[in-house]
């Protein structure tokens, strides 16, 4: 059985902007891509986010940021038809902005 030390064997020989390097293209790996929606998709975003500022309800928003998806939980204070964003305050009382081709999905 052969028992070395890795990758620290050759992190010796390597220059630190190769290091560099590799630790960006593993970081890379990592993002995802953006998915387009449909209409009947946009069309349920309009839906759930009218019946949530009617009734002043929370909804789950799954968005697209920093080349990630992340989730934020709120309610929909405003919606800006000339920017196409939402104005949504989670349960801190801090305002986000997410824009409406940003949004993978919306829930109650």
């Amino acid at each position: 059985m052969i028992r070395d030390r890795g990758k620290i064997k050759w992190t010796a020989m390597m220059l630190p902007e190769h290091v560099k390097l590799l630790r960006d293209w593993v970081k890379e790996d990592t993002y995802e891509q953006k998915k387009e929606l449909d209409e009947q998709q946009l069309e349920h975003i309009n839906e759930i986010a009218a019946e949530a500022m009617e009734f002043n309800e929370w909804v789950h928003i799954t968005h697209y940021q920093n080349r990630n998806y992340e989730i934020l939980i709120g309610k929909i204070h405003y919606w800006d038809a000339i920017t196409q964003t939402f104005h949504v305050v989670d349960k801190f009382d801090e305002l986000h902005r997410v824009s409406l081709n940003s949004i993978a999905d919306i829930r109650f």
